[in-house]
């Protein structure tokens, strides 16, 4: 068993692929902080940079058998590591964006506690179904929708045909078309 504190990024990355554990500790003592001041600068919230660092590595570890870097090791955690927090940025984005409509709906008309506590869970709703997606069809659908990026753009940031970039968001849209019919339904008893 080689001394794992010894072998550069590589020979470390090819020991994970192979399901050895001490070497994805080393590799987790070795970026942890960097990766940890790098979201933190970002985000600038403690809680949410050790969310986010922890995410990468669960998906590091999870993924590791189809592994396919084909930039530095530091490039790939970083630019991953990136995508994270734009992934949080689109999310706060979106809960903002909702909230500002409830409240200019809201300040339009006398509603009930009942009314107010309704529209909060439409909210909580719309969040869920889109935090829901899996990871690669949420990001290519928060790139191409929140940040109107196109698909070419997508399949460059993610490293991904246009192809599965249609595909995910194709996915995507179906998914959400069958929860907006439940919100519509929700929204038309809030309102009315």
């Amino acid at each position: 068993m080689p001394n794992v504190q010894s072998l550069n990024d590589v020979e470390l990355l090819e020991l994970i692929k192979a399901d050895h554990e001490q070497a994805f500790e080393e590799i987790y003592n070795r970026y942890w902080k960097q990766l940890y001041s790098f979201a933190y600068k970002r985000v600038k919230s403690r809680e949410v940079a050790e969310e986010i660092v922890q995410e990468f590595l669960t998906n590091f570890w999870a993924n590791r058998n189809k592994l396919k870097i084909q930039t530095s090791f530091e490039g790939y955690i970083y630019t991953s590591v990136k995508h994270l927090v734009l992934n949080y940025f689109a999310r706060e984005s979106r809960k903002s964006i909702v909230f500002e409509n409830i409240s200019l709906t809201t300040s339009h008309a006398d509603y009930s506690t009942e009314q107010i506590i309704r529209l909060h869970e439409l909210n909580t709703v719309i969040a869920k179904e889109v935090s829901i997606l899996p990871e690669k069809c949420r990001s290519v659908f928060e790139l191409s929708r929140m940040q109107n990026k196109t698909n070419k753009e997508i399949a460059s940031t993610l490293g991904i045909s246009e192809k599965t970039v249609e595909g995910h968001l194709s996915k995507a849209i179906k998914r959400l078309k069958v929860s907006v019919t439940l919100i519509v339904a929700l929204l038309s008893c809030v309102l009315y």
